[in-house]
């Protein structure tokens, strides 16, 4: 099997046992083909998953192909999962109010989105550090299709505090006016509001970091290898646990840092793993095999 394939295979596809994939520009850091063949073989369905590198303008006909060629569903990366959300039939309640999709359910002819990221997170953040988000003052960094899955999730789990850091701030404002009616009730006492837009700016952060328990990164930024840490070591603090929502052969940035600062950090593995653990069972309408997926992951 190819490692990674593109529209122009789509367009002359021949008969393979390949009936699920991850589309996305950049996808060649991508481990769910391992998680969900590996899930695929333990359950004996006799099917493949792999790696499609769709560019953003080809994504409207790749969908159409893969529709066509019978595909079971597709899952959607980096930069896709805003603009699948008008090229699906119908959308689940969670992806319309999020206003992004990364996972695809093909049923005969009909294409059905859904958001699998805030369940995913609220998994992750449980497996990773033994917490409730209900439990947590959490930071996110980014208000984007992850930004927003997370920070939906914070407020539905009612959790102490959010605070949104985008570097469009109006972004932020905007996401934070949206979940304003969760934050209504009375539950921290303190210098800072229970929901709060701030600037993405070293200051702001600085203020924060007293009044934070987690910091999530939901941004790409830690894709690659010389990116910056989306905070740098000096602003960290060993009190706070930090969520890189990025994941990569050894430390991301931002977990490199956090760990440079003597606080608890993860990577976006675990996420990954429940992200691909609900849309298998979307996809297959049966639960999935967590442990053997872990595995596969290294996990």
């Amino acid at each position: 099997m190819k490692e990674i394939y593109t529209l122009a295979d789509l367009k002359s596809w021949k008969k393979t046992p390949i009936r699920v994939g991850v589309l996305g520009d950049p996808v060649e850091h991508s481990l769910s083909p391992q998680m969900q063949n590996a899930a695929l073989r333990d359950c004996k369905i006799d099917m493949q998953y792999a790696r499609f590198h769709i560019l953003p303008n080809e994504l409207r006909e790749a969908l159409d192909l893969v529709r066509r060629l019978n595909f079971i569903g597709v899952n959607l990366t980096l930069p896709h999962k805003i603009a699948a959300l008008d090229q699906v039939d119908d959308v689940d309640p969670d992806a319309r109010r999020i206003g992004a999709v990364n996972t695809i359910s093909f049923a005969g002819k009909s294409a059905r989105g859904f958001n699998t990221d805030g369940r995913a997170f609220s998994r992750a953040i449980r497996a990773e550090f033994s917490v409730d988000l209900r439990d947590l003052r959490v930071l996110v960094l980014g208000a984007g299709g992850a930004g927003r899955a997370i920070a939906m999730q914070c407020a539905k789990e009612n959790c102490e505090r959010l605070a949104i850091a985008n570097r469009n701030f109006a972004k932020a404002e905007q996401l934070a006016h949206e979940l304003r009616g969760f934050f209504a009730g009375p539950k921290v006492f303190g210098p800072v509001p229970r929901l709060q837009a701030i600037a993405w700016e070293e200051a702001a952060i600085r203020f924060q970091i007293a009044n934070i328990d987690l910091i999530v990164n939901a941004t790409p930024l830690g894709l690659n290898q010389n990116d910056p840490p989306a905070i740098p070591a000096r602003l960290l603090a060993p009190h706070v646990m930090i969520y890189d929502t990025v994941y990569a052969q050894g430390r991301t940035p931002l977990t490199a840092a956090a760990i440079e600062a003597g606080a608890r950090a993860a990577d976006g593995l675990s996420m990954l793993l429940y992200q691909g653990a609900f849309s298998f069972a979307i996809w297959f309408e049966r639960e999935a095999p967590i442990e053997v997926m872990k595995k596969a992951l290294d996990l």
